[in-house]
């Protein structure tokens, strides 16, 4: 497994303070965010999972705590929106750049309008995926809203 990828040369190019954490991915678990967690021995409200979703049509991506689901009434409102929906895996890989299990809000193709739950900025640090399978980057949340230029809004259900 390679450490580097689009999303930590991204982090670095920044000047962000991270740490690589990886882990044995397992495209078989119910829940691959809540797996990482368990992996890394870390409670899920650290471990951020990344979705791409659209909000009137237009691609956003969007940062909750592995053991939440996206309320996508919430979501539209944080775009100004009147609906959104999850983006299909295909259209998801195709735009981030990344397989699904592996997309990192960082370093994607194309950059798009991102949200973070409100309540991850209640962390010290937070892990998001690092590019790829198997991989997390632990940074502070404050960095990841920084560059990211996200939202930061109540999303979760």
């Amino acid at each position: 497994m390679s450490k580097a990828t689009r999303a930590t040369k991204m982090l670095e190019q920044a000047g962000i303070a991270f740490t690589v954490h990886a882990y044995d991915y397992d495209p078989d678990a119910e829940s691959i965010g809540l797996q990482a967690a368990e992996a890394l021995g870390e409670p899920p409200e650290r471990l951020l999972k990344t979705l791409m979703a659209r909000v009137d049509g237009k691609p956003v991506c969007v940062i909750v705590p592995s053991d939440r689901e996206v309320s996508m009434k919430k979501l539209a409102a944080a775009f100004d929106g009147k609906s959104a929906e999850m983006m299909k895996p295909a259209d998801a890989e195709r735009l981030s750049g990344y397989k699904v299990g592996g997309i990192s809000p960082f370093g994607q193709m194309r950059k798009v309008p991102t949200a973070i739950e409100v309540q991850a900025l209640a962390q010290d640090e937070v892990y998001i995926n690092g590019g790829q399978r198997g991989l997390q980057v632990r940074l502070k949340p404050q960095d990841v809203v920084a560059l990211l230029d996200a939202v930061v809004a109540p999303v979760v259900a």
